[in-house]
């Protein structure tokens, strides 16, 4: 068998996680790269020692050697590059949220049921040590029926002030919110029938960034289990993690508390830091922890021939999830799915 070529579309914070992934993964050639700022590709294409560079996806996708490709950039535009490298019979892993229109999502599945590739959402939270035990839990039993969960998953302001230059055309229900949604469905086996949101835009607003700063939520599954979702991007700078997530799953018998921020690993020297010690980090020269297996996954399906864990079904349900919750903080009122 040989190696798996892929090719990285969006070279942002995200973008260097799966270019990290790829190029320690021993069955994987990282052939080629692409990001809208030239100085940034070739920069990286340099570190990583990949001379096929370039600016526009679809020269990227022209080259008729790649099998796959990474597409990690804005959320509003997974759409158009992902049906291009399904027509042009690329795998593809694309981060999240799939879509964020139910029409594009649709036209996705499309184009997916045209030529079927190796396709797979990046909700890498699926891999997360904590959450799988979570998982495990609520799967035996032990549990009991799981009344209610509350899903926090929030950013400090570097987020939408500094990492992302396109906050302000996107919000953090997409950014965050759909990781949770994810989660839930998985941890539940179970979908979203019923959300009831509220969002306000104060903080970010008066920063010239015109994107809600939090969305709170509660959302009804269908055999009953409550959750309570919190996605917000106003935390303090001063905060010593960038992310703040936590998960508490009560059942009738039992619950579930998971706590990993601040990490146990603090740092003091000019002030308080929590570096990561198990999302996307290096160890004795090697990219490990859960956002770096998820991509790892991706490319044992594509070898193997194999569907991956997340498909586009659970794409589109985060989408259909999110869109309701929008809908239900702009009216005041519940939405039904």
């Amino acid at each position: 068998m040989g190696k798996l070529r892929v090719g990285v579309i969006g070279l942002g914070t995200f973008g260097r996680v799966h270019m990290q992934a790829y190029s320690g993964h021993p069955d994987v050639r990282l052939a080629a790269i692409c990001d809208l700022d030239e100085k940034r590709v070739q920069e990286i294409g340099e570190e990583y020692g990949v001379t096929a560079c370039f600016c526009d996806y679809k020269d990227l996708l022209g080259l008729p050697e790649l099998d796959a490709v990474s597409i990690v950039t804005p959320d509003f535009t997974h759409t158009e590059i992902v049906i291009e490298a399904v027509r042009r019979g690329k795998g593809v892993l694309v981060e999240k949220p799939l879509a964020t229109s139910l029409e594009d999502c649709e036209r996705i599945g499309e184009a997916l049921c045209a030529r079927p590739v190796p396709f797979m959402v990046d909700f890498h939270n699926r891999w997360n040590p904590g959450v799988v035990r979570t998982k495990e839990a609520v799967e035996s039993g032990e549990l009991g029926a799981i009344e209610m969960i509350y899903h926090r998953l929030s950013d400090t302001l570097f987020v939408p002030t500094e990492m992302l230059s396109w906050a302000g055309r996107s919000n953090v229900n997409w950014f965050l919110g759909s990781h949770c949604l994810d989660t839930l469905r998985w941890l539940l086996a179970d979908e979203v029938v019923r959300v009831y949101t509220v969002s306000e835009s104060r903080v970010l607003r008066r920063m010239g960034i015109d994107t809600p700063d939090y969305y709170l939520s509660v959302a009804d599954f269908s055999r009953g289990t409550r959750a309570v979702i919190e996605n917000c991007w106003i935390l303090p700078d001063s905060s010593p993690s960038i992310v703040d997530y936590k998960l508490e799953v009560i059942g009738e018998k039992g619950a579930v508390y998971f706590d990993p921020t601040p990490q146990r690993l603090v740092k003091l020297t000019q002030g308080i830091s929590c570096p990561d010690t198990y999302g996307a980090l290096k160890v004795h020269g090697r990219h490990v922890g859960f956002a770096i297996e998820s991509i790892r996954h991706f490319v044992d399906c594509a070898l193997a021939g194999r569907p991956p864990m997340v498909g586009f079904e659970d794409g589109r349900a985060a989408t259909k999830a999110v869109l309701a919750m929008l809908e239900s903080a702009r009216t005041g009122m519940p939405v039904n799915l």
